[in-house]
């Protein structure tokens, strides 16, 4: 049997559980890659309980709801949105996890327009528990500024946004938030080992990579995510180094999201599907 015939013969079987063509497959890959890093070599402040319990509560939540609407919704997307959560949400109170599944899931079928999901479900979910309790937060220093690390987080990510057809929107963010980030420290005399320092950061990757990028609520035109990623870059220096306040990202983008509606219908594109990524 040839080499061909074989690769044909695997793919043939693999086709019904792990779509090639679905871009959440390799999100999934990165992801858990980040998270057991995390864990076994960087200490992450997470337990193996909320970890365990975040998996069951987003995927019971996914199924619930989907039942409840009738929806057609992969299950990749709640293990996406529960390896989303691992990495950034902490808290010490089991209940809470529950809650932040909750409402992140549930965004994604209570909260639309058009058919189209507003915010990234992890998210929202994350913020609405910033906002409600003072019994969780985040941990985006926990990555550590490991050069090669970042390096590998991003070629990862980038490899992923690739795959997902939004690699303009991490790049177009990442150039954005970087210039201002430069220009701050050059009009403070700084030296540029300052904003080099502030953007090795493996949270920050892991926000232009796999949360800003989400192709489910991203503007659906090219300049459109263009313009929302200035936006968003622009209000998170803005709550970071105007307003010195923390989490200057995921606020950002959980404000913004809500203009989604409006960039599409100033800029209309065709809406994305999972299934056409190559």
């Amino acid at each position: 049997m040839t080499v061909k015939k074989c690769r044909s013969i695997f793919f043939s079987l693999r086709e019904p559980y792990l779509p090639k063509k679905d871009a959440r497959i390799y999100q999934i890959l990165s992801l858990f890659f980040f998270l057991l890093s995390g864990v076994f070599w960087f200490s992450f402040e997470i337990s193996l309980t909320q970890i365990l319990i975040t998996f069951i509560s987003v995927i019971s939540f996914q199924l619930i709801f989907v039942k409840m609407f009738n929806a057609s919704v992969n299950p990749l997307s709640g293990i996406v949105t529960g390896f989303s959560l691992c990495l950034l949400f902490r808290t010490n109170h089991p209940e809470l996890v529950i809650l932040c599944a909750f409402l992140s899931i549930s965004s994604k079928f209570l909260i639309r327009w058009r058919n189209k999901h507003i915010f990234n479900p992890a998210n929202f979910g994350i913020v609405a528990m910033l906002l409600f309790t003072d019994r969780a937060w985040v941990s985006p220093g926990q990555w550590g500024n490991f050069l090669f690390f970042g390096f590998l987080f991003f070629c990862l990510g980038l490899f992923v946004v690739l795959k997902a057809f939004r690699t303009d929107t991490a790049i177009s963010f990442l150039f954005f938030y970087t210039s201002m980030i430069f220009l701050r420290s050059y009009s403070l005399g700084d030296p540029v080992s300052i904003p080099i320092h502030k953007l090795q950061s493996g949270a920050l990757l892991l926000f232009s990579f796999f949360m800003i990028s989400d192709p489910k609520t991203t503007p659906d035109s090219f300049w459109g995510r263009i313009l929302f990623s200035f936006l968003v870059a622009l209000l998170a220096y803005y709550i970071q180094f105007i307003r010195f306040r923390n989490n200057g990202l995921i606020l950002s983008l959980a404000i913004l999201s809500l203009t989604v509606p409006l960039i599409d219908w100033l800029l209309p594109g065709k809406k994305y599907e999972w299934h056409e990524t190559k």
